[in-house]
């Protein structure tokens, strides 16, 4: 009963965290889906370790990201764009912005996700944790089982590959 408790207080919370995370990594919310679910029951198998640890929170994100890493591989789905409406566009809607601000946002908004979608898996991922889900590198190296220096070499690549691609694109429109 104190189990179901602290899964129910601790674990169930970081659903959404474990869906962005799994869709970041699947490109697809069917498979983000189930990789959640399969997350979950892994992390209630394995309820006799959950005193042993530091971060909670780090070791469901490990194991979404090993078991959405293992759905990958099985699928080998590793070039698939990120899927329509993934709840990340941040378009602005505003009154100041006019229809064609708007639709000139929207077209880099859905360059830059293309973009990040065709970066490698750790680029993407660590980009993912720290940019979006606002991650300290501690907690993404762990999540990663990568060091520190690594994530930030990762993200620093990642960045630095989507803002050349996009200004290539903006600039000669390849």
């Amino acid at each position: 009963m104190k189990e179901i408790s602290f899964f129910r207080t601790n674990i169930l919370p970081l659903k959404n965290e474990l869906f962005r995370l799994a869709l970041r990594i699947t490109l697809n919310r069917a498979d983000a889906e189930d990789v959640v679910q399969e997350t979950m029951l892994k992390v209630w198998n394995r309820r006799e370790q959950w005193s042993d640890l530091d971060s909670v929170e780090a070791f469901c994100l490990t194991i979404c990201r090993n078991v959405a890493l293992d759905k990958m591989k099985r699928a080998d789905n590793q070039n698939a764009s990120l899927e329509e409406g993934g709840g990340y566009e941040r378009v602005d809607r505003s009154y100041a912005a006019n229809p064609e601000e708007q639709a000139v946002q929207r077209d880099r908004v859905e360059l830059v996700r293309k973009l990040v979608s065709q970066l490698p898996e750790k680029q993407r991922t660590c980009m993912q944790l720290r940019d979006m889900e606002g991650k300290a590198y501690k907690d993404i190296a762990q999540v990663m089982g990568i060091t520190e220096q690594q994530v930030k070499v990762n993200i620093f690549r990642a960045r630095q590959a989507i803002k050349q691609k996009f200004l290539q694109i903006e600039q000669h429109g390849l």
